[in-house]
């Protein structure tokens, strides 16, 4: 199976670059697999396309404010992004480092308001690990020093307005360096009127990594190694998706990350179990859901692994048609862009 069979045109213009004015009032691709047909409508109407015993998986991971900027004490700019925590320790990351000029073990980075990153060793790859030392706790620095790390394809620096509209109304717990994007279209109201509608919503955890970004730079989509990133399935999330499985219910997933974290706790019993770990199923077109029976989603990159596991649950020439639909109706593609609705 080719990579290049997962492209599609984007006219530049269709980026969505800021979030719409309300989050709920993001456009709504509808794809119904068993008609193979191709409707619209508007996200606050999600409800009209759900039934009394459905559940919504959501994932409510919290963007860290990862991209930090200081200098050496030579003066030479670095910019630090941080990837993960070292488990146990609240000063020490993994870290892409980037600047003019090598780093070496020892080196000090200099930061604002008296921290300092210490450079403590090379990781594997292109990684460095840091140790974060000032007067105060490096959590509390972090979230008044850090910059929201917007993806690479919006093109802009991050503003003040990106601290909410870059999370979920439902994300606590932190640690993911990109935003679940499918879940940046619900409101609480929202929520709230799908729990009265009869519609259960159950969460997990998965921190979106660095690697969601990462090109698939293999010419065959079977030779991509695909990245790993940390989960938690709580008990009465795996309790809810195996009780509405059982009671012949949906499970919907609100995301890709959801959904990569249900088939993943499922590839061995066939149930979804509790439990956290390190994620790592590449799912692509002739792989086998066990767990999830609908999509919640947004439009993903030309050639992404993302764009990948939509076509392995409604099909490459389908999804790849319903793409061309959305580029010809000026959806609006990516992160703050609009949504999609696989049932």
């Amino acid at each position: 199976m080719l990579v290049k069979d997962f492209t599609y045109y984007l006219p530049q213009e269709l980026i969505a670059r800021h979030p719409p004015e309300k989050r709920d009032g993001s456009r709504l691709m509808l794809l119904d697999r068993s008609a193979g047909c191709v409707a619209e409508d508007i996200f606050k109407n999600l409800q009209l396309y759900l039934r009394p015993g459905d559940l919504l998986v959501m994932n409510d991971t919290r963007v860290i404010p990862a991209r930090l900027f200081g200098h050496k004490p030579t003066g030479g700019r670095v910019e630090i992004f941080l990837l993960r925590r070292v488990t146990g320790s609240e000063e020490r990351w993994e870290c892409l480092l980037r600047s003019s000029k090598k780093f070496r073990e020892g080196q000090n980075i200099l930061l604002e308001s008296g921290m300092t990153a210490v450079v403590l060793s090379r990781c594997a790859s292109e990684n460095w690990l840091l140790e974060f030392i000032g007067d105060e706790p490096f959590a509390v620095w972090l979230e008044r020093e850090g910059h929201i790390p917007l993806p690479p394809y919006l093109q802009r620096d991050d503003c003040s307005g990106d601290r909410e509209r870059y999370q979920t109304v439902v994300a606590r717990e932190p640690g993911a360096v990109a935003a679940p994007t499918a879940g940046l279209h619900f409101t609480q109201e929202l929520l709230t009127r799908l729990a009265s509608y009869g519609v259960e919503t159950a969460f997990l955890t998965l921190h979106t990594g660095l690697g969601t970004f990462q090109p698939v730079r293999v010419e065959h989509v079977e030779e991509h190694q695909i990245h790993t990133e940390r989960f938690v399935i709580p008990p009465d999330t795996a309790e809810a998706v195996n009780r509405t499985k059982a009671a012949g219910g949906r499970v919907i997933a609100v995301g890709t990350t959801s959904a990569r974290t249900l088939e993943y706790s499922a590839q061995q019993s066939g149930h979804v179990v509790s439990g956290s770990g390190e994620a790592d199923i590449y799912i692509y077109p002739g792989y086998s859901f066990k767990v999830i029976d609908a999509l919640i989603t947004n439009f993903h990159l030309p050639e992404s692994t993302l764009l990948m596991l939509v076509s392995a649950l409604a099909g490459r020439e389908y999804v790849l048609e319903a793409y061309r639909e959305a580029v010809s109706r000026g959806f609006r593609f990516y992160s703050y862009g609009d949504a999609m609705f696989i049932f």
